[in-house]
């Protein structure tokens, strides 16, 4: 298991995953809430079609529920099942407006939460914990705000996921968004805290915002961008939304490759158009040399194309 914090947050134990990256559910004690964590597509673990479904069957009935919003196949496997509360983010575009009083009452009492460590995942585990009820006024929105990226999420809502964005492999940086959400976002010494680790995201959004400029149209659904001689740190995602700004989608190069994106609720689908299994439909990365086939594929002029791949 790659984090499981010492301590208990009201009681409860909160242990952070990813997707791709969970854990053996030995590690986990008792009764169990999944929360924010979206089946892992192609990674099948031996008679299991994915590691999602593995750990499912480790737990058996030691999971309390498993609640999720991430548009999924699988999702069919555990269709009209009680203990799975199953959504597409079109329908859901975060976690925690899933979760309210009578769904935990229902639960009954857990003894772990499983979550994603992203800010959606940990408002989804705070609010839990809180028996059903917004951390602050206005957090279940900051989580969709974050989440979809379809408007800017409130100070408070900044504060957190520019901390977690700027320390992302940090499990200390969540369980300090974490005792801040079940302060209820009041307590000052871990606000200031917060303030402090989050500035250097703020200054990654800028960069990100200052590289923009040069992204080139090439066509009506496409604007790209070459970052691989700009020789600063940026925050990429941000950067991916500067250029949804000018088209539908984006493309930003860098030295690991290429990545595309659009809106989630585009109806654009990458990873049919490009023939790849896994990960995000409106959110992919390919290998530098998949280049000018994406691009054509994504109807910009074979020429131009060319032009850019040296």
């Amino acid at each position: 298991m790659k984090y499981i914090f010492e301590e208990l947050f009201e009681g409860v134990q909160v242990a952070i995953a990813s997707p791709r990256s969970l854990p053996n559910a030995k590690y986990l004690n008792g009764r169990v809430v999944v929360l924010d964590l979206a089946f892992a597509h192609s990674k099948p673990s031996g008679r299991y079609p994915s590691i999602t479904h593995k750990l499912i069957d480790q737990l058996g009935d030691r999971l309390a529920l498993f609640l999720d919003h991430h548009d999924s196949e699988y999702h069919e496997d555990f269709k009209g099942r009680e203990r799975f509360v199953l959504a597409t983010k079109a329908e859901h575009g975060a976690c925690p407006e899933m979760i309210d009083p009578t769904l935990v009452e229902r639960v009954g009492p857990v003894d772990t939460i499983l979550c994603h460590g992203d800010f959606d995942g940990l408002v989804s585990a705070a609010k839990w914990i809180l028996q059903g009820h917004e951390p602050y006024l206005g957090s279940d929105h900051d989580a969709w705000c974050v989440d979809t990226r379809l408007e800017v999420p409130s100070e408070q809502g900044l504060l957190m996921d520019r901390a977690l964005r700027a320390h992302f492999k940090d499990p200390e940086v969540k369980a300090l968004v974490l005792r801040y959400l079940l302060s209820h976002a009041t307590n000052q010494a871990l606000k200031q805290k917060l303030s402090l680790l989050g500035a250097e995201a703020k200054q990654l959004e800028e960069t990100a915002e200052t590289l923009a400029q040069n992204y080139q149209q090439l066509s009506d659904q496409v604007s790209y961008i070459d970052t691989r001689s700009a020789y600063v740190s940026f925050d990429k995602t941000h950067l991916l939304l500067c250029g949804q700004k000018l088209s539908q989608i984006a493309v930003v190069r860098t030295e690991d490759g290429i990545t595309f994106a659009a809106p989630f609720n585009s109806g654009v689908n990458f990873l049919k158009l490009f023939q790849v299994s896994g990960g995000m439909p409106t959110v992919l990365s390919l290998p530098d040399h998949r280049l000018r086939g994406a691009l054509v594929l994504l109807g910009v002029n074979a020429t131009l194309a060319k032009s850019l791949v040296p």
